[in-house]
């Protein structure tokens, strides 16, 4: 039993969670199914459907902001939900913008965060995206919820007792929790890159805009139909 736990607080040290089927979500709803369904979710949330150039999209408010969504399908299943600012900005407020989206995502336990993306404030991003193309974007990954947790120590407590001894695992080596650990971290980022929410700075008519995505890369094409 000791053993057993000295290695699940290496595990809960390292991940939050992991979960082979759980996918992305945007307010709480599973970024998967039919569009009719996620559509009727966002209703639910106060969203108001309409349709601009042949498409349909929802106008709502969002993290303080009013936006449209847009919702992606692949195979008839939602594999994307893209959040757009309905109203443009100059530079000086899109880069405080994007500067307190990094910092809002980085504080949220429920995001894992691989860089720092704040914008310095001497910065010219118009000139840096007109001369150089440079993109302005942050990639955040959303960890596992609930049972991902339990399921995350069942497996990774299955690996490590195949691998090691009953005397290995009661006194780990230094060697061992540090492979346990890499083991841990190697599982958790071969899971989330099927989670990523990120965002970028849109440029419109010499304003600009957050644009915001939630990928569920489970559902994105991964070159099957080449």
């Amino acid at each position: 039993m000791r053993k057993i736990l000295t290695i699940a607080a290496i595990i809960l040290y390292t991940l939050t969670g992991f979960a082979q089927k759980d996918v992305t979500k945007f307010l709480g709803f599973p970024v998967d199914g039919s569009q009719s369904e996620m559509i009727k979710n966002l209703k639910s949330k106060g969203f108001k459907l309409t349709e601009v150039g042949g498409t349909d999209v929802l106008k709502g408010r969002f993290n303080g902001h009013d936006v449209q969504v847009f919702i992606s399908t692949e195979s008839g299943k939602v594999s994307r939900i893209m959040v757009c600012d309905e109203n443009t900005m100059n530079e000086t407020d899109i880069k405080i913008r994007f500067n307190r989206l990094c910092s809002q995502f980085q504080d949220n336990g429920k995001y894992l965060p691989l860089g720092d993306y704040i914008i310095p404030e001497s910065e010219d991003i118009s000139y840096e995206m007109d001369v150089h193309n440079k993109r302005y974007e942050a990639i955040f990954y959303q960890l596992p919820e609930g049972e991902a947790l339990e399921q995350l120590q069942s497996t990774i407590l299955r690996k490590v007792q195949s691998k090691y001894t009953p005397e290995q695992l009661e006194t780990p080596t230094d060697e061992i929790r540090n492979e346990i650990i890499t083991a841990s971290f190697d599982t958790m980022i071969e899971t989330l890159k099927y989670k990523p929410v990120w965002f970028m700075i849109s440029e419109l008519y010499g304003k600009y805009y957050i644009s915001m995505f939630y990928d569920n890369e489970y559902n994105r094409p991964n070159g099957e139909d080449l």
